[in-house]
């Protein structure tokens, strides 16, 4: 056993990773490795090869490797360690990591201090029980986003879609800039997965049908996909008899959601969320796990890497704090509650006195899409802030400061989030 120590070890080279470890740096920590399992740094960015990234982080538009690469000549530039095609095996609630690499076989290294950055993978067909045969052509959009983009093959030449998260309509509009035929993109839910951005912009702008409250009920084709059968939904989301339509297509395309990568993190002892499939975690990012931080899409799923930036940022200057005996806990931690039509609030409690900080920022998606909604904290049955917006949607994060000043002055230990359509906008 090859044995090594550090004081930060950062678990995935993602973007989340490198935002993390950027900042421990930053704030005075230069002992850092990052363990990544592919062969180069930048996670799922590598191969999102369209343009729509940055522009609220850099504040321009960038490629999905343009905006990794800003960070790759960072961590570069600053020295940072880095153990590339490396796959971690197991974490120990002693911060103890054990990975295993081919130059180095296998590793015990000691840290004083974990971020996890696993980021998150694709449900696939065997998670949706989609009955019928098992032929060729039935892929998840990242994998054919990968085919595409970086392995130089069209997986297919007549598409259909199903699940409209951003991944998937950001597949309808390759497949199509690539020559396939792109059928339909199926939803299941009465709503799109994904944010209004990418409807627009990879669906409307080619011309290519959204189907709402619909799914695939079967699979055709024995040695290759030669068709699938549709139905429509009913409310509770069972197929409706006598609906079913069936669609010829060589490929099937699954965009059904994600999963945060949370095995190692269950390994540690890290207590995870029903709602979020991540992490439970404090403002700082830090789990019940002393020393343990997550961030990025393993805590919870984001909409945007702009956003999994600052939240890993937080994450790394709150494990710099750790490392330097920095972090002050409350005398009572304060729980964050999700409320009516929220579907879940990260970060899930408030443990830490932070000198001179101004607020704590929440994160939360709604659980359907809302006009002219109010976002309201309430406290001892009494709403102490509120914010108004046009429309939620639970394709699209919703970000809720909570002043400082207010979180000092609650009464109770226990504070609920609630999103209550009819609230008002925030004209006038």
């Amino acid at each position: 056993m090859n044995k090594q120590s550090c004081k930060l070890a950062v678990i995935g080279g993602g973007p989340a990773g490198l935002a993390a470890a950027q900042e421990a740096y930053q704030e005075g920590i230069e002992d850092i490795l990052i363990i990544e399992r592919d062969f180069e740094l930048g996670g799922i960015l590598q191969q999102c090869i369209h343009n729509g990234f940055g522009l609220h982080y850099f504040d321009e538009e960038l490629t999905g490797p343009e905006y990794a690469q800003r960070f790759i000549d960072e961590i570069a530039e600053k020295g940072i360690n880095v153990k590339l095609d490396t796959m971690v095996l197991d974490v120990t609630p002693k911060k103890k990591i054990y990975a295993v690499n081919s130059k180095e076989g296998m590793l015990e290294i000691e840290a004083e201090a974990i971020v996890l950055a696993m980021g998150c993978r694709e449900r696939t067909r065997g998670a949706i029980g989609i009955p019928g045969t098992r032929p060729a052509g039935v892929i998840t959009a990242g994998t054919a986003q990968r085919y595409i983009n970086m392995e130089g093959y069209i997986p297919g030449e007549k598409v259909v879609i199903l699940g409209s998260g951003d991944i998937g309509l950001i597949m309808a509009r390759r497949m199509h800039l690539e020559g396939a035929e792109v059928e339909a993109v199926l939803e299941l839910l009465p709503f799109t997965g994904g944010i209004t951005r990418n409807v627009v912009q990879c669906l409307d702008d080619f011309d290519i049908p959204l189907r709402l409250n619909q799914t695939v009920t079967k699979i055709h084709g024995k040695d290759r996909l030669e068709a699938v059968t549709v139905a429509e939904v009913d409310d509770d989301l069972n197929p409706i008899p006598d609906t079913e339509y069936k669609i010829e297509c060589d490929t099937l395309l699954l965009s059904v959601g994600l999963i945060p990568e949370n095995e190692l993190s269950q390994e540690a002892g890290v207590k995870l969320d029903n709602s979020t499939g991540g992490p439970v975690v404090n403002e700082n990012r830090e789990t019940n796990i002393e020393g343990i931080f997550a961030c990025g899409n393993v805590l919870h799923v984001h909409d945007l890497v702009d956003y999994v930036t600052e939240e890993s940022k937080i994450a790394g200057k709150a494990a710099a704090a750790y490392l330097q005996n920095q972090l002050e806990k409350r005398e009572a931690p304060v729980e964050l509650i999700a409320g009516d039509n929220v579907g879940y609030i990260v970060p899930q409690k408030i443990t830490d006195k932070v000198k001179d900080r101004k607020r704590v920022d929440l994160y939360m998606r709604g659980t359907k899409p809302m006009n002219n909604v109010k976002i309201s904290i309430i406290d001892d049955k009494e709403e102490i802030l509120s914010k108004k917006e046009r429309f939620v949607k639970p394709g699209e994060m919703i970000s809720l400061p909570f002043p400082e000043k207010m979180i000092t002055k609650l009464k109770t230990d226990q504070v609920t989030v609630q999103i209550l359509e009819g609230g008002g906008t925030n004209e006038g």
